[in-house]
């Protein structure tokens, strides 16, 4: 017994050392859009919502628990981890994301006061219900100090901008839309 005393002293001092890590916090974040096809302008469908007003404020329970974590410092880094587009069954006129957009579509995070946009990520062509996968194209180190700080008060807007499906623009649709962002916050 005395033999492992040596190997588990190791052990935890070797997990101790991990501490030089990053701490983080992750978790998902997810706000409801909606459309309408009289809405689309110039051929683009665009719908916008401010994520304090989500049911439950989500992304001030994210910062808010990342703020706990990290022993009440706020984060200085948030990477988003994972960002998918989602067509809600409460549409009315359309069945798929292709229905809805074609070309290219972007989510962004327009900040309240400077209005300065962030793209958060971007899809071609979606097809189907989904949850469809958008590739990531935010960083938080490239916001502007007082924007990063709007960003984690939820002083923000997610929009939703894409280019109309030529069908999307006559057919008198409603369409529902859910965005669901994974976070993860770094001391």
């Amino acid at each position: 017994m005395n033999r492992l005393l040596p190997f588990v002293l190791c052990a935890a001092l070797a997990l101790i050392g991990c501490g030089g890590d990053a701490v983080s916090y992750s978790a998902p974040v997810g706000i409801n859009l909606k459309a309408k096809s009289s809405d689309t302008a110039n051929a683009t469908v665009t719908t916008q919502k401010g994520i304090s007003t989500e049911s439950g404020n989500p992304f001030k329970v994210f910062v808010d628990s990342a703020r706990r974590e990290l022993d009440g410092k706020s984060p200085s880094l948030v990477d988003l981890t994972s960002l998918t587009l989602t067509l809600g069954a409460g549409s009315v006129g359309v069945a798929s994301l292709a229905e809805v957009f074609s070309g290219r579509v972007d989510i962004l995070f327009r900040m309240e006061e400077s209005n300065n946009t962030y793209v958060a990520g971007h899809v071609e062509n979606p097809t189907g219900s989904g949850p469809v996968s958008l590739l990531i194209d935010f960083d938080s180190k490239a916001m502007a100090a007082d924007d990063y700080t709007r960003f984690l008060d939820s002083k923000f807007h997610v929009v939703l901008r894409g280019s109309a499906a030529p069908s999307f623009i006559d057919k008198g649709a409603d369409a529902d839309f859910q965005s669901t962002f994974s976070f993860t916050a770094f001391e």
